[in-house]
């Protein structure tokens, strides 16, 4: 499609998600499919064994929350349930089933986008790990904060999330083992603590066997490894 702006011409490529929406249980691929996928792939992130979890919701989703089944739609994501799963719809009772509490806390975060959510997980036995998100239309989501690193990733390519020592040769060990394995790199974003720790989010273009995450995980510098699918 081309579209004209203030006199510049703009191809634009759609797929048929922005033009149908996604397949979905709820009223607004915003509100419903993008909160249930933000707070899948918030659960896949974060380790499993939390108690609850607290749901601080920005803008719009602060303010429509309930009328729209945001709140509905992100328990069931942290419960693993994809938008167009039947229970969403029953996800509160199948939470209080598992023993998982959840809060919902309307609150303002600078600068973040409209339909933004900070998940937070809460554990008996290790700190409170947190990621933030928003759900940017279309049932698309953009993930910018996990647990204080900052990232720009979108969940719709598989993609690996390490943490490791942060010395010279280990981009270069991590990106020969998926060489060797014919898998190509999308993207890869690096961040750094000060604390001599750095964390790899690396977006691949096809999922990777066990074989390839044990392999990459035996390395004696890497402390975690999460492959989102």
């Amino acid at each position: 499609m081309i579209v004209i702006n203030k006199g510049v011409i703009i191809v634009k490529d759609y797929g048929v998600f922005d033009i149908l929406g996604p397949v979905m249980v709820g009223p607004s691929s915003s509100h419903t499919a993008g909160a249930a996928k933000l707070g899948k792939i918030a659960s896949e992130i974060a380790e499993s064994g939390f108690y609850k979890v607290e749901f601080f919701l920005h803008g719009s989703f602060a303010s429509t929350y309930k009328g729209h089944g945001t709140d509905k739609a992100l328990v069931a994501g942290i419960l693993g349930y994809s938008p167009a799963d039947e229970e969403l719809r029953d996800s509160f009772s199948l939470a209080k089933e598992k023993g998982i509490e959840f809060e919902f806390i309307e609150t303002e975060i600078e600068y973040a986008h409209p339909n933004t959510a900070k998940i937070v997980f809460k554990y008996m036995d290790r700190q409170d790990f947190y990621i933030t998100g928003s759900s940017i239309g279309g049932g698309s989501i953009i993930v910018t904060d996990i647990d204080g690193d900052e990232v720009e990733f979108t969940g719709e390519y598989p993609t690996i999330i390490l943490k490791y020592a942060d010395q010279k040769g280990i981009i270069s060990k991590i990106s020969s083992i998926l060489a060797n394995k014919d898998i190509n790199i999308a993207t890869m974003k690096v961040t750094r603590d000060g604390n001599n720790n750095a964390t790899m989010f690396c977006e691949i273009d096809s999922p990777i066997g066990d074989d390839t995450i044990d392999e990459i995980s035996s390395l004696k510098e890497i402390s975690r490894t999460k492959f989102i699918l």
